[in-house]
């Protein structure tokens, strides 16, 4: 069903309709995946909300944690919530109930609250590459580097660029109008399906998509790669085995969680436009929009030995608390 009002387009086309109703085709399976795929989908769901906001809740009760590295870290959970919560309950909605249908609004709303965590987790990741540049590059230096002024403007930074960035997105995309198709060829509404289905012209969209998208893109990775190849050679020039461990131990949580976030994303971007590739597509969104922000906090967890070590203590005072009550009752 097409859910439709008149409109009188720029270019003269008479008795023409915009769709203001569109369908979220969702991931293609065989209708026996149907309840094994919404218990894997709520299952990590409720895995990620928990251990991000765990992660937050731990970081800010250990006063131990309170420096750069974790503030960042921090962050990052939130945002991971943020890009998680934005995408899965409607993808798991629609697996449900079947009804795949999504309204213009909520499209508008949905892609301007991805772009916004999306964006921000790119200049996240980047600032955390730099914080771990400087703390092993330059350890000596790092409390007069790392203030904390210079931290807060990181991350205001970051969110403000990702707010802007959405913003940019968002705004090229209200001039779109739709009226020959309303199926949107993917789980959530992503820019690339919409201009697929678009009848108004979207090459302006694609520019500034390639300009403010492909620039955010090239500076992030950057400055990962130079902040990671600078550790690198710093690492190497270490005498101490223990010193190199530790190095490594302290960087790698970061830089495997980078890497699997800008996998896919580049990925997605390179690949030329097909069926087959609308299927690829949405594997990929899945990945970094589902997997990686359930990932990211057992990621951190297992392989930082202070977070690891506030855990130990968490769930060894209330061990101590359970043996005081037991005893005095």
């Amino acid at each position: 069903i097409l859910f439709q009002r008149p409109f009188i387009k720029d270019m003269g086309t008479k008795n023409a309709t915009e769709l203001t109703e569109f369908v979220l085709t969702g991931l293609t399976y065989p209708p026996a995946w149907q309840i094994p795929l919404v218990l894997l989908f709520l299952m990590l769901y409720l895995v990620t909300i928990m251990g991000n906001l765990g992660l937050i809740t731990l970081i800010y009760n250990d006063p131990h944690l309170h420096i750069p590295m974790y503030l960042f870290l921090a962050n990052l959970a939130f945002v991971d919530t943020w890009l998680s919560s934005t995408v899965t309950p409607k993808m798991l909605v629609n697996i449900i109930t079947k009804d795949k249908m999504i309204s213009l609004h909520e499209c508008v709303v949905q892609f301007f609250s991805f772009g916004v965590s999306a964006t921000t987790e790119c200049f996240l990741l980047a600032t955390m590459a730099y914080d771990r540049y400087v703390a092993i590059c330059n350890p000596l230096l790092y409390p007069v580097i790392m203030t904390n002024k210079l931290c807060l403007r990181m991350l205001v930074s970051s969110f403000v660029g990702g707010l802007s960035h959405a913003l940019i997105h968002t705004g090229f995309l209200l001039r779109l109008t739709f009226c020959n198709s309303n199926t949107i060829h993917h789980f959530y509404c992503d820019i690339m399906p919409l201009f697929k289905i678009s009848c108004t012209n979207p090459s302006i969209n694609v520019l500034m998509m390639f300009i403010f998208s492909g620039s955010i893109q090239v500076f992030t990775i950057l400055i990962v790669l130079v902040s990671y190849t600078r550790i690198l050679f710093t690492i190497l020039k270490k005498r101490s085995a223990q010193g190199i461990r530790k190095a490594f131990s302290t960087c790698g949580a970061h830089l495997l969680s980078v890497s699997l976030y800008y996998g896919p994303l580049l990925f997605m971007y390179v690949r030329p436009g097909s069926a087959q590739a609308d299927d690829q597509d949405a594997i990929d969104s899945l990945f970094y929009t589902v997997i990686i922000p359930f990932l990211n906090p057992i990621i951190y967890s297992l392989r930082n030995k202070k977070v690891k070590d506030s855990v130990r203590k968490v769930f060894e005072g209330k061990a101590i608390s359970s043996s005081v009550h037991a005893t005095v009752n």
